[in-house]
């Protein structure tokens, strides 16, 4: 009866995440949508969002703790409860991330954009992208595709080294952009925090597999 006990609360506490991850998702692309289209109100809906994504990370530490507590779990069960606590911390600093886009799209405001958005969009499809994946292999518990994904964050760290060299060399042509350009910036420097964040999910998947932290990709 115990053993159902903590399998049924370990599979809520994985359900409660995946609709923690679900509205993380839904506010990094709601960030650049605000961007794109220069949607001020859309910006601001997304930085309000952000306390509700806060709220599930406290309920899941605090869930994950109770049983604890209460279950005393051990080997494989106690690795799960405690990737979870982790992953509820990575996705409440991913909603902070993609917050922050919001910020800077709402600082951008009206101006008209120095340049058409090519890359920043191509970056937001692939940490989404990422971020999904690495949830998948949680909850598959599939160490193959988290191997897959984490060696996958150098595609992001290109772009954003990309974005970045672009944007200096306007800065320098023409320094009215830079106000402009080093908001873009940030944005593409948010997006690459946001792989970062992905790739730490994949390790936690693999230490809760394996029970080794000593990753190796």
């Amino acid at each position: 009866m115990q053993r159902k006990g903590l399998d049924d609360n370990i599979e809520k506490l994985k359900n409660e995440m995946l609709i923690m991850g679900s509205k993380v998702e839904k506010a990094i692309e709601n960030s650049i949508d605000a961007l794109k289209k220069q949607d001020i109100e859309l910006a601001e809906k997304v930085m309000k969002s952000d306390d509700q994504i806060d709220n599930y990370e406290l309920e899941l530490e605090e869930m994950c703790t109770r049983l604890i507590a209460t279950q005393q779990p051990v080997a494989r069960d106690l690795r799960t409860i405690i990737v979870i606590s982790k992953l509820a911390t990575d996705l409440e600093r991913v909603g902070d991330h993609a917050s922050n886009i919001a910020k800077m799209v709402i600082k951008i405001g009206k101006e008209p954009l120095i340049k058409p958005l090519i890359d920043i969009p191509r970056m937001n499809d692939i940490v989404i992208y990422r971020l999904r994946e690495s949830l998948k292999a949680f909850i598959e518990q599939d160490v193959e595709l988290a191997h897959k994904i984490a060696k996958e964050d150098e595609e992001v760290d290109l772009l954003d080294e990309q974005i970045l060299r672009e944007l200096l060399t306007f800065m320098m042509e023409e320094p009215s952009t830079i106000k402009q350009a080093t908001s873009l910036i940030f944005i593409s420097r948010f997006l690459e925090r946001i792989g970062d964040h992905a790739t730490n999910i994949c390790e936690r998947v693999i230490y809760m597999s394996t029970g080794d932290w000593d990753v190796s990709y």
